[in-house]
């Protein structure tokens, strides 16, 4: 009974081990691979016409999940004395001090890692542009201490998969992959990144007041909702310019209307400013990109 009861308490204490690490890169949650895998998912079916090759597919998805793995890491362990006294992070496994501090930098490093290895198997180009790509994720969780708008540099992260994707598909080099449709979706995700990210601000903005840290909430004060809306309106423009551009199916433009729809019945929660609703808002932006994205499938069926 001894034995059964140490065997029992040690895989109890590996469990809770191992629950941490997942926490740490949001396994739990998430909500921010579907964020970032949405726009590369559209890059991809826009740079094939609506046939990008599986191995390629899977590519990006694995891609995603280890990328934005890391850069939870990264970023848990540049904010770590800061999560504390946030409300929705203080249980974060860095922030409570259930894993060590500097294991999330053996964490960032290992999915980053083995991120670059499947990006290589689509050729070097592919694997230059990711460079860059982790460079800006990695940077990203400091810039919040001095950059009025940190979410630019979090929307340029999360646009990178865009252009990575016309280079492996197109496999015409560094370059000569890219075309205008490339850029005005980039243009557009970004915008898109600013806004849904400007709701999950407003969410935090209580407490960054307090511990001093920036964000485009803060930085535009009482017209947040309205940065919002613009930056939406912005994003949508945009997607319309790259969807006229590559001559696609009808149901690119209706996704782009039921888009346009949705945010908008989204305004009255998000007008109230309340932190719990706002972050809701933040989290249903991932339909929006689920609509965008089977719009674009069926633009090319």
């Amino acid at each position: 009974m001894t034995a059964l009861f140490v065997l029992s308490r040690s895989m109890t204490t590996r469990f809770a081990a191992l629950s941490a690490y997942w926490r740490l890169i949001r396994g739990d949650r998430p909500i921010g691979t579907l964020l970032l895998l949405w726009p590369t998912f559209v890059a991809l079916f826009f740079a094939a016409r609506g046939q990008p090759p599986a191995w390629t597919l899977t590519v990006f998805l694995m891609g995603t999940f280890l990328m934005r793995s890391a850069g939870c890491a990264i970023n848990d362990w540049a904010d770590r004395d800061f999560d504390r006294n946030v409300w929705r992070t203080a249980d974060r496994p860095l922030a409570s001090g259930a894993i060590p501090h500097h294991h999330a930098l053996w964490v960032a490093a290992g999915l980053a890692s083995l991120a670059a290895v499947f990006a290589a198997t689509l050729g070097r180009a592919v694997l230059v542009w990711a460079l860059p790509a982790a460079l800006v994720a990695a940077i990203y969780p400091f810039m919040k201490r001095f950059f009025p708008i940190p979410q630019v540099v979090l929307g340029i992260a999360f646009s990178f998969g865009i252009p990575m994707a016309f280079v492996a598909v197109r496999d015409a080099g560094l370059w000569g992959s890219l075309d205008a449709t490339t850029f005005w979706l980039f243009v557009g995700n970004l915008f898109w990144v600013i806004a849904y990210d400007t709701a999950y601000a407003i969410a935090d903005r209580p407490d960054d007041l307090k511990i001093g840290i920036r964000s485009s909430a803060i930085f535009f004060g009482r017209w947040d909702v309205t940065a919002i809306v613009a930056l939406e309106l912005a994003a949508l423009f945009c997607w319309a310019v790259a969807g006229r551009i590559a001559a696609v199916g009808p149901s690119y433009s209706a996704a782009l209307v039921v888009i346009a729809l949705f945010w908008t019945a989204q305004l009255p929660a998000l007008s109230t400013r309340d932190p719990k609703k706002a972050f809701q808002v933040f989290l249903d932006h991932n339909w929006a990109g689920l609509i965008w994205f089977f719009g674009t499938v069926f633009a090319w069926a």
